[in-house]
């Protein structure tokens, strides 16, 4: 993803639900990952409006403020690598 790099960020693993996408990123820790959200949120709903045109009139936004993140240590890459995998599973 272009954005991503653009932030020195990298996206490891998606998985998009029908009300939210998890996402797992390697990003620099001095940059910070609530700048990485708040960018990708960004970019992606200007994206998204500008194909989908009825979108710029349904709804106020595309994204809430609120997200959810933790840090990768008491488990492995690996674990929540399949986590993310096996969520349209669930």
């Amino acid at each position: 993803m272009l954005k991503a790099e653009e932030l020195q960020a990298e996206i490891l693993n998606m998985e998009i639900m029908p009300d939210h996408v998890h996402l797992l990123i390697r990003c620099d820790p001095q940059f910070g990952i609530h700048k990485v959200v708040k960018h990708l949120k960004g970019y992606t709903s200007r994206i998204l409006r500008q194909e989908f045109k009825p979108l710029t009139s349904r709804l106020p936004s595309l994204w809430t403020n609120s997200y959810f993140v933790a840090t990768v240590g008491s488990v492995s890459l690996e674990t929540v690598k399949r986590y993310i995998e096996e969520q349209k599973e669930r």
